[in-house]
């Protein structure tokens, strides 16, 4: 049982950063490879000011938010005035970057051996250190960050987001700030991916920089794209598709001698199949550039 909550504990995370880069990736068109980067601050925000400072989770959450959403704000004056590949370029130096100061700054990150000793979340003096109220806090950012992205999808803000993703000299001919649109989009989204960072922190209780790697980044676009680009009840089922897959895979009994490699070329195929149908058959019938749920 604790091997299944654990589960869908991780699957909660991967919601909450999917849901979060299809503000940008989705609504907006601005496909971005430093979602983990951000990731990894709203944990080492949480993990510093808890085991240092004895601030709490409910403290650290916007602390994180506000460092992740300042740090995005600045990338975002030099990133964003370059537009497609060179900006997702962009965001993968910014990925490196972010990875490096992680992995180096060994006084203050604690370097590669991180940092332990994570407290537990407390909420009106209890300890949620059971997977079961912890899985419950978790699915409860979940709905929360899908009811703001839902409301500003059907805003006039998202209504220049979907059309910046459309056709962007139209809309900037037709009087809108583009520009300003994007910065807004892009630093939310830093934001709103510290949370699932901060979760993490509490949740493992030890943190170091390879959970926050390049092949994160990629692993969560992968999600948003398996899901449909702006489909946020797809962000959620692509999250527990791309969870519970390789799991799945665990149970089919092939050999042990090649059981590894047999899995990763199975699930590999089926994440083709899936890119190129546009859908999940049978689990998520979502299209994809559907906003709207």
């Amino acid at each position: 049982m604790d091997y299944i909550l654990h589960l869908l504990i991780l699957i909660a995370f991967y919601a909450l950063l999917a849901q979060s880069l299809n503000l940008s990736a989705g609504f907006t068109g601005l496909i971005s490879l430093a979602q983990a980067g951000f990731y990894g601050i709203g944990a080492y925000c949480a993990a510093l000011l808890s085991t240092r400072y004895g601030v709490s989770f409910w403290l650290s959450v916007p602390v994180g938010m506000l460092i992740g959403g300042l740090i995005a704000l600045l990338i975002s004056f030099i990133a964003l005035r370059t537009v497609e590949d060179y900006f997702i370029i962009c965001t993968m130096g910014i990925q490196v970057i972010l990875f490096s100061l992680m992995n180096n700054l060994s006084g203050l990150t604690g370097g590669p051996l991180g940092i332990s000793g994570i407290p537990a979340i407390r909420l009106f003096g209890v300890e949620l250190d059971g997977k079961v109220s912890f899985l419950l806090l978790s699915l409860c950012f979940v709905i929360v960050v899908w009811f703001l992205l839902r409301n500003i999808s059907r805003s006039g803000f998202g209504r220049i987001l979907r059309a910046i993703r459309e056709d962007e000299i139209y809309t900037q001919s037709i009087g809108k700030n583009v520009y300003q649109a994007k910065v807004i989009s892009f630093t939310l989204t830093a934001m709103l991916a510290t949370i699932p960072g901060a979760l993490y922190a509490h949740y493992i209780t030890y943190i170091d920089p390879t959970t926050f790697t390049m092949e994160e980044s990629i692993f969560i676009l992968s999600i948003v794209i398996v899901g449909g680009m702006g489909s946020l009840l797809g962000s959620i089922g692509a999250a527990a598709f791309m969870i519970l897959l390789p799991e799945g895979l665990r149970f089919l009994g092939m050999p042990h001698e090649v059981a590894g490699n047999l899995r990763e070329i199975i699930y590999g195929l089926i994440l083709i199949i899936i890119v190129m149908t546009g859908r999940l058959q049978g689990l998520l019938l979502w299209k994809r550039g559907r906003i709207n749920k």
